[in-house]
């Protein structure tokens, strides 16, 4: 007798779904009512920082160019207050096989999936990674299957996602296309099930473990090329992948003094999951639609238990407008020779921002480039934009609004950064955790030091932030 296939059955046999395609217990790293062994669910893939980059070579992900913005740098001195101005620097990851960083968290879960014997790998993603997950696959010799949201009601398709589903399909992907709604995870699901596919989730151990070869890289070659550690490294910030494996690459190495800044696009306004506002968006990541809920609650995803933890790690969290983003991608390309983007020019606008603050003797990298193509260009976004009665304009980027206006910077001095207040957002995540218990449970000593380090403060900060959520809902 075939399964239940309406979306009642098909959910209520997610987690059987998930636990088989994933081949991780999560129930065993249980250590609370909130509380798990987030380390030992790392560390029981059976991969170090060594084995992951040995596997990396074999398909020729890693080892990108460390590249010095000089021309960069000395614009924004130019226009920094005197002495200030921090040396430029990027870890250029569009030189991977499919032209991101996700191909360190792809090549991960293919191999994982080859080892395990799966017959294939499939993913829920818009972005990049479907790209990087089809590419890996077709080294490994495995099918693929991609899920995206692609499109609105009215069947009008972001181009960069258009752009992506090329790429897929380029390197052999089976692609299917949905129109924005709930439906992409009962979709996925299905796929799963009927396939028996390996479930490359953006947030299994398998994919983060991926991405700490990116920080460990970083580390190392900044320590080789100026003598120490950078000072700052920026990171585009959407579902924590990027955050978490970069931080965590980054430790590994020894730097532990770096700070880590989390940039993201305002779109603050906007629904993710608004048929409306789905084409009103000229970034599919990299932006506030995923990267605060994510950071939040970073259990929304579609594993029990996320290994991108985001707020473990974050030093800082900053945001920038669209306006910026296309700024930075141009003066990329004129002053430096790189076309890249859009989404990895998040953090590099916030850069831009960051150095005009910082000694010039100090270092910052920004973490990652992206490939760039037709659809993921500027002027493709810009022209979905208008096309959905989004004004364009130039002058103070302060002046845009998510949805309605996007404005580009004249001069470099307008770019700036609006800082995110990580109390408020440790406070939403402490009452998100507590809204997901059992409304009878007692949380335990284990749970609370587990919030305690999520949060990045102590268990009496937790206790003040639970006793005054509990005040508020009486």
């Amino acid at each position: 007798m075939k399964p239940d296939a309406s979306y009642a059955g098909v959910m209520g046999r997610r987690d059987e779904i998930v636990r088989k395609s994933v081949g991780i217990d999560y129930a065993r790293y249980r250590t609370g009512v909130l509380a798990f062994d987030y380390e030992r669910l790392l560390a029981d893939t059976g991969y170090d920082i060594g084995k992951v980059a040995a596997i990396q070579a074999r398909t020729a992900v890693g080892h990108t160019p460390l590249v010095e913005l000089e021309n960069l740098t000395r614009v924004v001195r130019a226009t920094a207050p005197p002495g200030k101005g921090a040396r430029l620097f990027v870890k250029d990851e569009a030189a991977n096989p499919s032209g991101s960083f996700k191909d360190r968290r792809a090549s991960l879960s293919v191999h994982e999936a080859r080892e395990r014997g799966f017959p294939g790998v499939a993913a829920a993603t818009s972005g990049n990674y479907g790209a990087a997950i089809a590419s890996q696959a077709a080294k490994a010799g495995l099918r693929c299957i991609v899920v995206q949201e692609a499109f609105d009601s009215a069947g009008i398709a972001q181009p960069e996602i258009a752009e992506k589903t090329r790429a897929c399909e380029a390197y052999g992907a089976e692609v299917l296309r949905l129109s924005v709604g709930p439906e992409l995870f009962y979709v996925f699901l299905r796929v799963l099930e009927e396939t028996d596919f390996f479930n490359a989730s953006l947030y299994t151990p398998y994919s983060i473990l991926g991405i700490e070869t990116l920080g460990f890289e970083l580390a190392q070659e900044m320590s080789a090329r100026t003598g120490r550690f950078p000072d700052v490294v920026v990171t585009t910030h959407a579902g924590g992948g990027n955050v978490t494996g970069t931080a965590r690459g980054l430790a590994e190495a020894g730097a532990t003094q770096t700070a880590m800044v989390a940039a993201s696009v305002d779109l603050s306004g906007l629904h993710m999951a608004s048929d409306r506002d789905f084409n009103r968006k000229s970034f599919t990541t990299g932006h506030t639609g995923f990267s605060i809920p994510f950071t939040t609650w970073p259990d929304r995803a579609d594993v029990p238990r996320n290994a991108a933890r985001a707020l473990r790690y974050m030093d800082r969290f900053v945001t920038v407008t669209q306006g910026e983003v296309f700024y930075a991608t141009q003066a990329l390309a004129e002053l430096e020779g790189m076309e890249r983007g859009p989404a990895g020019n998040t953090s590099l606008a916030a850069a831009f921002a960051l150095a005009s603050g910082m000694d010039q003797e100090a270092t910052l990298v920004v973490q990652e480039t992206e490939y760039t193509g037709a659809g993921k260009h500027p002027l493709a976004q810009l022209a979905l934009a208008r096309r959905m009665g989004v004004r364009i304009e130039r002058g103070d980027p302060a002046a845009s609004r998510a949805g309605e206006s996007i404005v580009i910077p004249e001069r470099l001095e307008q770019v700036r950064v609006v800082e995110v207040d990580l109390d408020s957002v440790r406070r939403s995540y402490v009452r998100n955790a507590l809204e997901s218990a059992p409304a009878d449970a007692h949380l335990e000593e284990a749970d609370i030091a587990f919030l305690a380090v999520e949060t990045r403060t102590t268990p009496e900060t937790v206790q003040e932030m639970i006793d005054a959520h509990r005040a508020q809902t009486r």
